[in-house]
């Protein structure tokens, strides 16, 4: 069986039979984790376990695991520091900020490795500018070239770790104020501002390797009328051709409110894949994932291109929490990271 281009969620911290039912059929290809299905590093390697038995391939599980004010996983996980705080060490010493954003993404990549969670939705490529407040602490820093360069030592440590990345939310949320989560953001800036400044991280981070990009739910309104998620300017015109992107572009929540514009929740999936996405996210909302399921199945045809796209998110280099946590490296990591997140001021005699 191949993997779907849906990605859907779970109610709790077992999977009930139903869900089982629904992990099984061929349009899923993916479950996304989220607070309330965490009780313990034990139950979610298990639940974890459980999920990647299903199928063959094993279906792909993502978390939002970026620090900061959005770690899904905390009690038996280390607490990791926002990323801003990478940025605020970057400007005191270049190579410290490397160097900690380096181990930050191996951290973080290596604990949910061990627990069986195949990636992180991260990280985040948007600019700090200080507009937006559902970006506040989740961005590196407010310059695009110290964006790109943070961003690529944390996804060498990714990778070292065996995880894929996925950077988020192109081109760009760093320059809105409303949230995307409650409201329509709408970005009035020129394309030529946008590609120069906001595009710049994924630009690199695309030539380093990057597997993934997740669009944002934000309407460009003097480029295109759809938001970014379901545009097909933005996704194949440039993240395809212009970018050269081969990796697989994730929907962001299809439940949020700036994707109502695209009309029923099947509406939204068929429009978001049509558009250039290999995966549709459906979260929070059991009765909106059976309505895409049901909906989509009706003469839908899946991309093969998609699909290979897809098998490339699993995580590699599996590691039991037992031998990670006997791992001098890991000891070193939790301590380096304890010490720049509780540090007000740094100091780094290099």
């Amino acid at each position: 069986m191949t993997l779907g281009p849906l990605m859907v969620d779970l109610e709790g911290t077992t999977m009930e039979s139903e869900e089982r039912q629904m992990l099984c059929n061929p349009l899923v290809g993916g479950v996304i984790l989220f607070s309330r299905n965490y009780e313990s590093p034990e139950q979610i390697a298990a639940l974890c376990s459980e999920i990647h038995e299903l199928r063959t391939p094993h279906l792909l599980i993502g978390v939002d695991h970026e620090g900061g004010p959005v770690q899904r996983f905390r009690e038996g996980f280390t607490r990791l520091p926002s990323v801003s705080r990478l940025g605020d060490i970057y400007d005191i010493n270049h190579k410290k900020g490397l160097t900690l954003a380096e181990t930050s993404g191996w951290l973080m990549a290596s604990e949910l490795r061990a627990v069986g969670i195949d990636f992180s939705f991260a990280p985040v490529l948007d600019l700090g500018r200080g507009i937006s407040s559902v970006m506040k602490g989740r961005t590196f820093h407010k310059d695009p070239e110290v964006v790109a360069q943070l961003a690529h030592a944390y996804l060498a440590g990714m990778q070292r770790a065996g995880m894929a990345a996925t950077g988020k939310h192109f081109p760009g949320h760093g320059s809105i104020e409303a949230d995307s989560h409650v409201a329509m953001p709408v970005d009035e800036r020129r394309y030529e501002d946008i590609f120069a400044e906001d595009v710049l991280p994924f630009e690199r981070m695309i030539h380093y390797g990057l597997a993934a990009i997740m669009p944002a739910h934000v309407i460009y309104s003097q480029v295109d009328s759809q938001p970014a998620g379901f545009s097909a300017f933005w996704l194949q015109e440039v993240l395809r051709k212009r970018l050269e992107f081969s990796g697989v572009i994730f929907s962001d929540d299809l439940s949020m409110a700036a994707a109502e514009s695209a009309g029923s929740y099947s509406d939204r999936a068929r429009a978001a894949l049509q558009a250039g996405c290999d995966v549709a996210l459906v979260c929070n909302n059991r009765a909106a994932a059976e309505e895409v399921l049901s909906g989509l199945g009706e003469g839908f045809i899946d991309d093969p291109v998609s699909q290979l796209r897809r098998v490339r998110m699993h995580g590699r280099h599996p590691v039991t929490r037992a031998e990670l946590h006997q791992n001098p490296k890991w000891v070193r990591a939790v301590h380096s990271v304890t010490d720049y997140d509780e540090s007000p001021e740094i100091d780094l005699p290099i």
